[in-house]
């Protein structure tokens, strides 16, 4: 592979942005201000070059599947795309978070196994390096060979703990963001004919293709086998551990949830709920994950805690994609311009931090010896920036460069 001089860029640094050079050797970056020495010089002058992505949840390839409800697309045809997405967004490592319910459908164990099926035979011809976040709904037992199958034979996954089941069944008098610990007693439950609760479930109904009836009794069937769920849980725990495979847990609203999975080496907490989960996480010094499209947008569409404050109280580590590859780009943007953090600050959100919440140490960062994971942006001055070069271990895995 011929060596990369990428000259003349602003280039982000772990304590600052400055103008110099980043050479790039067999998928590594091998010098920083260093002699032309043979490389094939890449302009980078006027333009900003920072390490790539490392999204730790992004679902938005579940639009490429089902990009409308009841369309699907073949499962390939599918990943392809968004492989694509991926690199042209400057998202060089990428976990799918690939929900493992009981719904039927999109969200389905059958679905997840195509995926898992389709990545592998896939891989040769992948751009960004895809992997997986088992996003497991703890309810979901049918899951558990191929949770063990992707942990055997697939790139080291991440493992996200889900209760959406419990989310669903809430009593309307209770506020998703005071939502109690998962396995209380009693826990509060809505009645099941509520006009409120039913037009809830006629958006679960259609992505899962079945008649809101039909949806209402497979969760009424589910929730009979709750006591059997915190040993399911232990189970997956456990062979997580074994393992070595990174956990985190989903939509925490109570410090007593959060202590719960952090006890099973959950040491991450993604999309917490409520001000006292971020105080207990980060007194325990968990990873907190927040999305990107929080920050984009100036705030959670769900009313949750705000992104840009979290960060500004250093309540927040990670920024994944959450449902849309372009926000993790759009947040750096935002944060900056409304001057929340310093630029090599905002960029360890999105690149070192999570890359050192995954256990991957060879990314997320221009330094010597390091994965050459870069992006290249346009960003004229009060616009939207834009990647107009990835490479993903030293390859190029997008360009909107001219020859």
């Amino acid at each position: 592979m011929t060596a990369e001089l990428i000259e003349g860029a602003q280039v982000v640094l772990d304590d600052r942005v400055t103008v110099t050079s980043v050479r790039i050797e067999a998928g590594r970056i091998s010098g920083i201000d260093v002699a032309r020495d043979g490389a094939t010089v890449v302009p980078g002058q006027g333009r900003l070059l920072a390490p790539a992505f490392v999204d730790v949840h992004g679902d938005a390839f579940e639009r490429q599947i089902m990009p409308r409800p009841g369309v699907t697309i073949p499962v390939e045809t599918a990943l392809l795309e968004t492989d694509r997405q991926l690199a042209a967004n400057g998202i060089a490592t990428a976990y799918h978070a690939l929900t493992l319910s009981w719904e039927p459908g999109l969200r389905s164990v059958d679905t997840g196994w195509q995926v898992v099926r389709a990545l592998q035979s896939l891989k040769p011809r992948l751009t960004a390096e895809n992997r997986l976040q088992l996003r497991w709904e703890t309810f979901c037992h049918t899951a558990q060979p191929l949770i063990a199958h992707v942990i055997a034979e697939l790139d080291p996954p991440a493992l996200a703990f889900n209760d959406h089941t419990s989310t669903m069944l809430l009593h309307p008098d209770v506020p998703v963001q005071d939502r109690p610990f998962d396995q209380v007693k009693p826990y509060p439950v809505t009645p099941l004919d509520t006009p409120r609760f039913l037009k809830k479930m006629q958006d679960q109904a259609r992505r899962a293709q079945l008649t809101v009836d039909a949806y209402i009794a497979r969760l009424t069937e589910v929730w009979a086998d709750r006591p059997m769920v915190p040993a399911q849980i232990a189970r997956i725990a456990a062979l997580a551990r074994q393992h070595g495979v990174p956990m985190l847990s989903h939509d925490d609203s109570q410090p007593e949830t959060r202590a719960y999975y952090r006890g099973l080496g959950a040491r991450g907490t993604e999309f917490p709920m409520h001000e006292r989960v971020f105080i207990a996480a980060r007194a325990a010094g968990d990873h907190i994950v927040l999305g990107a499209p929080n920050a984009m947008r100036g705030g959670s569409h769900l009313g949750s805690p705000g992104a840009a404050e979290m960060i500004a109280r250093g309540l927040c580590d990670i920024l994944a994609s959450d449902y849309f590859y372009p926000a993790m780009l759009g947040a750096v943007a935002r944060l900056s311009a409304d001057g929340v953090a310093p630029l090599p600050v905002l960029w360890g959100l999105v690149a070192a931090n999570p890359a050192t919440a995954m256990g991957l140490t060879d990314r997320g960062r221009i330094a010597p010896g390091l994965r050459a994971d870069l992006v290249l942006l346009d960003w004229p001055e009060g616009h939207a920036p834009a990647p107009v070069r990835t490479w993903v271990a030293g390859r190029g895995g997008y360009s909107a460069l001219d020859a």
